[in-house]
């Protein structure tokens, strides 16, 4: 779900270090999205989901929209933390080693991309809908395109991004976050049929045969952005930080606004005058509020994570962990809280009582995710546990 990147130092302020404050924001939105995943599996209780048209989900009481409500931190996190991990191992490899005579072309570092990104699409497609059919009642669709799709597509689109500079890499980032949400449908086609090209692309929703969560365009902004950032880190590091604080900001500022209008930007208006329908927004496709909230949150988080001092910086380190095994995370923990959830709560439970087991799970996966990290890093890049 990620790349490897680099750190750096005084030597012409480049390293193969890995930074910390973007494993460790990479491990709470990984600890975010399993608890998105134990409300499946385990409560039972997951929204509908936040579609472009359709029913969309109401929530009349605080905790099941706060549980919610921090999960949307996850994807477009995700998404993000690859970019930026795409353009620093870009840089290391171009840049660090071919000093030790062990420097790839630039081809080939698209290559590995491509590839990085076949082997996502390939664990959607074969091993991660198979997890999905454990929910219970079962899974009604028989193609269904999810965050590593995504992701895998993506991938394999930045790649032929990373050559770009960042004074062309800022305005495409503007045209894909308009481009997309002037592309999305109006809200009262949800139930027109689509060309499945198009649902693959753009437009989320479909049928039995293919239903898709996450198309791959609407999503490149994030990648795109991430890109940019990971040339922002190469030039200054403790620069890059704390423009990330400013950015967020910002971008909080932004979201309240287009909200508060209720108009562009939101791809469909607020179900109500409440706090909670305030914060409930679009999704799928990613809307521009959506994108302004949990990037806002994500940056701010980012840059106060730089800022730790070495002293506290033992507190991001668990976090670390999970987020240096992202895709092996990823895998394992659906089918880890789909078998807790039909060996302890076969019937679902409420959302309080689903915590606990959420945790019970993140300290399954912490040992094993601190062993297979170790074994990781004593591999060359081009390994295949590398990919995962």
């Amino acid at each position: 779900m990620s790349t490897e990147h680099g750190g750096q130092t005084d030597e012409n302020n480049r390293s193969t270090s890995r930074i910390l404050p973007l494993d460790a924001l990479r491990g709470l939105i990984i600890v975010f999205m399993a608890l998105d995943h134990a409300n499946n599996f385990i409560a039972q209780k997951h929204s509908s989901g936040e579609y472009w048209g359709g029913q969309f989900p109401v929530y009349r009481d605080a905790l099941p929209f706060l549980t919610r409500l921090v999960t949307h931190l996850s994807a477009p996190g995700f998404f993000f933390l690859m970019g930026v991990g795409m353009l620093l191992f870009a840089e290391r490899m171009l840049v660090i080693r071919p000093r030790r005579k062990q420097g790839w072309g630039e081809w080939s570092i698209v290559a590995h991309f491509l590839i990085r990104g076949g082997v996502l699409i390939g664990l959607q497609l074969l091993l991660i809908n198979r997890a999905w059919e454990l929910l219970p009642g079962g899974w009604a669709v028989e193609t269904y395109i999810g965050v590593l799709f995504a992701l895998g597509g993506t991938m394999t689109l930045g790649s032929l991004l990373l050559r770009l500079k960042p004074r062309l890499l800022l305005p495409l980032t503007i045209v894909l976050v308009l481009g997309a949400e002037l592309l999305t449908p109006s809200p009262d086609r949800w139930n027109q049929a689509f060309q499945p090209i198009a649902r693959l692309l753009l437009i989320p929703g479909g049928s039995r045969e293919l239903w898709v969560n996450y198309p791959v365009l609407p999503w490149l902004e994030l990648v795109s952005f991430g890109i940019l950032f990971g040339h922002w880190l190469v030039d200054d590091s403790r620069r890059a930080f704390r423009r990330a604080l400013k950015l967020g900001a910002a971008f909080l500022m932004a979201f309240v606004v287009l909200r508060a209008l209720d108009g562009f930007g939101n791809i469909r208006p607020r179900q109500a005058d409440t706090w909670i329908a305030f914060l409930n927004v679009v999704k799928y496709p990613p809307s521009i509020t959506f994108t302004l909230l949990a990037m806002g949150v994500n940056l701010i988080m980012l840059s106060l994570f730089a800022q730790v001092g070495e002293k506290w910086q033992r507190f991001l380190q668990p976090l670390a962990v999970f987020g240096r095994t992202p895709l092996f995370f990823y895998v394992t923990h659906l089918f880890l809280y789909a078998g807790l959830g039909h060996w302890l709560t076969p019937h679902g439970t409420s959302i309080a009582a689903m915590y606990p087991y959420w945790l019970l799970g993140l300290l399954i996966l912490y040992p094993l995710c601190l062993g297979y990290g170790r074994l990781k890093q004593s591999q060359p890049a081009n390994s295949i546990l590398r990919f995962l």
